[in-house]
């Protein structure tokens, strides 16, 4: 087998990106309503939550606006395999989650649960974080619906 060489290095790059409108009206509306809010498709019909501007499959302007959930279905899930710094929690849990009135699924950290409680068909509701600042994880995780 050839040597492997490495090159030590660091790159430190500062970088602010727009939500642009759709996702900045998702997020206002988290933080400031605890609402959870989808664009539907004028043409097909199809409900993105999260929302899109334009619809992937007509390529229009996804110009109507509704509020989706706060129930969801566990799509599917899985647990992180190891810890990490970048991690909110030690081998943190997710699940895509499709929200009541939405065709699509949000992929979100699972909370209050373990693994082995975890099913497919599933409803969960959002536990919302008590101080919120306008990102998805003013969700801050979702748990099974008692």
């Amino acid at each position: 087998m050839a040597e492997i060489l490495t090159h030590p290095s660091r790159i430190k790059v500062p970088y602010t990106w727009s939500a642009g409108e759709a996702l900045s009206r998702f997020f206002k509306a988290l933080r400031d309503e605890q609402k959870i809010l989808g664009s539907r498709c004028p043409k097909c019909r199809k409900v993105y939550a999260p929302p899109k501007k334009t619809c992937g499959i007509c390529f229009v302007e996804c110009s109507e606006w509704l509020e989706v959930g706060p129930t969801g279905t566990l799509i599917s899930f899985s647990q992180a395999s190891y810890s990490s710094p970048a991690h909110r929690s030690p081998k943190p849990l997710f699940g895509l989650i499709r929200l009541e009135g939405a065709d699509t699924a949000l992929l979100h950290l699972l909370g209050e649960t373990n693994l082995q409680n975890l099913k497919i068909g599933m409803k969960v509701v959002p536990v919302f974080a008590p101080n919120r600042t306008g990102s998805i994880l003013d969700i801050a995780y979702f748990r099974v619906q008692p």
